[in-house]
């Protein structure tokens, strides 16, 4: 009996296994590489060394300016993070339930917000002004046929504390000089004045959805879309003067005389002005070349309150940059002080500079060793040597013949291939072929201590 107990048992399992089994299927790369969901992506080594390269350089400029770094979180509260946001951000913030909590939470849509938070509730026994700048990634919904990514790479300044015109200008001052920086020489910073807008639609008496019409059709520089609104609103030749005028309100200085011509009230005017001396101090700068003033500009966000300004890059069909002052947004959140800040979107960047020279070269690594020698102890010890004199060095630790190694340097975008040991060199002399080309030469191993070391590998 108990022998037949066992085999049953033994039967049981054998049975189980057998299911399990079956239930185990292999895969292939292939399989397992599902597509991403809509609007984010990969970005393999050659691209993410370009992004680096564009942040380093952003980064470098912002300390140069004087402001500091913070990290923000990538999850924040639903309701926390609402108080900083307008309903356009709202309806773009992704959001899920905590299961610590059972609230909800939200990934940032924009870090503005949770900088005047951080700021008010973190920073408040800070002096001002507060000069910080972040680097980090937002996502944000998007229509699915809009083809925009989702996932947007930012690096922006907030100059928190200070309510002046040079402060708004250090701004657009800044862009300029990343963008320089960058070796952009055809670009445009297009300036405006929400309140400008907001002065004329709010002595214009119009009912709000009227506004919004003409706001969208203003925004699309549609003069006769424009004209044909205000043709059905019972309201002054004055007023529809103001209105009409919006959209060709564009070009240099010029379009200042030409709004103070034709607007009438007083939050409008104030803004002229304050745009005018934000325009004043960008000479002293020595960037008025880079400007343009666009007084029917309406696509600031809904916190934003003074000069805003977006940059542009011809051929490029988005904003590469853009920002504004914001003065109520800290007082959301208890702290009431002036603002104003920007941010680069890094991936605009990256697709006005594709294949410039300058960002092809920083996906490139210096070196790549490749030892015919059974010792590795010469090889380490010269790799150690490169890198202390900032060369980027690999050593080709998988065994290859020389043309192999050579075409796997050229994949990997590396520069030139030092040989060491083998025909090619004695044994106090190394070998330093250029992969573009596979031209090369011999180094004597002292010159690698010299410190004009650099000229001897061109």
């Amino acid at each position: 009996m108990v022998q037949i107990v066992s085999i049953l048992r033994f039967a049981v399992l054998f049975r189980t296994a057998s299911l399990t089994a079956k239930r185990v299927t292999v895969t292939t790369p292939r399989q397992i590489e599902a597509p991403l969901p809509k609007g984010v992506t990969d970005f393999l080594p050659e691209k993410a060394g370009k992004i680096s390269y564009i942040e380093e350089k952003i980064r470098r400029v912002f300390e140069l300016w004087g402001f500091r770094r913070i990290i923000t979180p990538l999850l924040e509260f639903q309701d926390v993070l609402a108080i900083g946001m307008g309903e356009e951000l709202k309806e773009k913030t992704f959001r899920f339930d905590d299961r610590y909590t059972g609230k909800l939470l939200a990934i940032p849509p924009d870090i503005t917000p949770q900088v005047a938070r951080i700021v008010a509730t973190r920073m408040s026994s800070y002096p001002l002004p507060h000069r910080i700048y972040y680097n980090g990634r937002v996502l944000r919904h998007a229509e699915s046929q809009s083809g925009r990514s989702r996932e947007i790479f930012q690096a922006g300044v907030e100059l928190i504390g200070l309510d002046s015109p040079e402060a708004d200008a250090e701004m657009i001052a800044m862009a300029v000089e990343v963008m320089k920086g960058l070796g952009l020489t055809d670009f445009k910073i297009d300036i405006g004045h929400i309140d400008f807008f907001r002065g004329i639609m709010a002595s214009s008496g119009l009912p709000p959805q009227v506004q919004a019409q003409l706001q969208e059709s203003i925004g699309k520089k549609d003069a006769s879309a424009v004209r044909g609104i205000l043709a059905q609103q019972p309201i002054s030749d004055a007023v529809r003067e103001e209105i009409a005028a919006l959209p060709r309100l564009f070009g240099g200085r010029e379009v200042l005389a030409e709004a103070a011509r034709v607007v009438t009230n007083d939050r409008s005017k104030r803004a002229l002005d304050n745009i005018s001396q934000v325009i004043d101090i960008l000479a002293i700068h020595g960037v008025s070349d880079y400007l343009t003033i666009d007084l029917g500009e309406t696509r600031g966000l809904d916190y934003h309150t003074g000069v805003t300004f977006e940059g542009f890059v011809t051929g490029l069909g988005e904003a590469v940059c853009g920002g504004g002052r914001y003065d109520g947004l800290t007082a959301r959140y208890g702290f009431p002080a002036p603002a104003t800040g920007f941010a680069f979107n890094i991936l605009a960047l990256l697709n006005a500079l594709e294949k410039r020279p300058d960002l092809e070269a920083s996906k490139t690594r210096d070196f790549l060793l490749f030892n015919c020698r059974e010792d590795r102890r010469e090889a380490l010890e010269i790799a150690q040597c490169l890198r202390k004199k900032g060369f980027t060095t690999a050593r080709d630790i998988i065994k290859r013949d020389f043309d192999n190694s050579l075409a796997y340097a050229k994949r990997m975008n590396i520069l030139r291939m030092m040989v060491i040991g083998g025909d090619l060199c004695a044994d106090d002399e190394v070998y330093v072929v250029r992969v573009a080309d596979r031209q090369g030469r011999v180094l004597k191993k002292t010159d690698l201590l010299r410190e004009d070391v650099t000229l001897q590998f061109d």
